[in-house]
């Protein structure tokens, strides 16, 4: 904890920079699973702030599951977000993915719908018209939010997706009810804060650090027939890259 340091100079009141740092020494492995934290007044000493900006702060935390109350004279007890390293050599959804990991995969589904978007017709190849199927997911492993997931899928050749329910795997119901393999991907990542639709499903007090992944999907025929923006929890995914020599 002698690693956390409050500024006037820093973006962000006092209780959520106090917030993201200690949040920050969990994700990094600073702080591990039982770790014990100062109690709030033991800490507001420390750091010489007041002990309301420190009770804002570990409220912010527990609110978010990342720690919880401990025993005795008010410390708390710091939950560590599964921390994952999954490999990136083919191409396969969040549920198998989970699977290999030795988790139990779960999606809350938040929007399901067949949309007409000009820009992401566009994506596809598709004249604005297009029919879309649009899919906002929230996808968690162990019953952990891992991902914000926003995904369109090319109804013009996979026309049977109107009926999938939002339920299982989204490849395979192509497989099975639509005959569609899915077989390669072009994919990119990049670092972003998270936004406030992803703190609020993250269960984030204040931006967070998160891996932003777009991906094209493309069929055994070299069809595109998905377009994904998945944002990951930058505190949960470290992943890996195999690469050929």
């Amino acid at each position: 904890m002698k690693r956390i340091e409050l500024s006037e100079l820093q973006p962000g009141p006092f209780y959520a920079q106090l917030q993201q740092q200690i949040q920050a020494l969990i994700a990094n492995g600073s702080l591990s699973e039982g770790s014990q934290l100062p109690s709030e007044r033991e800490l507001a000493d420390a750091l010489k702030i007041s002990r309301t900006t420190v009770k804002r702060a570990y409220d912010a935390l527990r609110d978010a599951d990342v720690i919880a109350s401990g025993q005795g004279r008010g410390g708390t007890v710091v939950k560590r977000m599964p921390r994952v390293s999954p490999v990136m050599s083919r191409l396969k959804g969040f549920t198998e993915e989970m699977q290999e990991l030795g988790m139990t995969p779960s999606t809350r589904l938040m929007a399901l719908q067949v949309v007409h978007e000009r820009t992401i017709a566009s994506i596809f190849g598709r004249p604005s018209h297009a029919p879309l199927l649009h899919v906002r997911r929230l996808r968690l492993g162990n019953d952990s939010p891992m991902s914000l997931e926003l995904a369109w899928y090319d109804l013009t050749l996979a026309p049977e997706l109107e009926e999938w329910s939002g339920e299982g795997s989204i490849y395979a119901w192509l497989r099975e009810r639509c005959g569609i393999h899915m077989a390669d991907a072009e994919q990119s990542i990049e670092a972003v804060m998270s936004s406030a639709q992803e703190m609020e499903a993250f269960g984030f007090d204040a931006p967070m650090p998160c891996l932003l992944i777009k991906r094209k999907s493309l069929d055994a025929q070299s069809r595109l027939i998905e377009y994904v923006e998945g944002t990951f929890r930058g505190d949960a995914y470290a992943y890996r890259v195999r690469l050929a020599g």
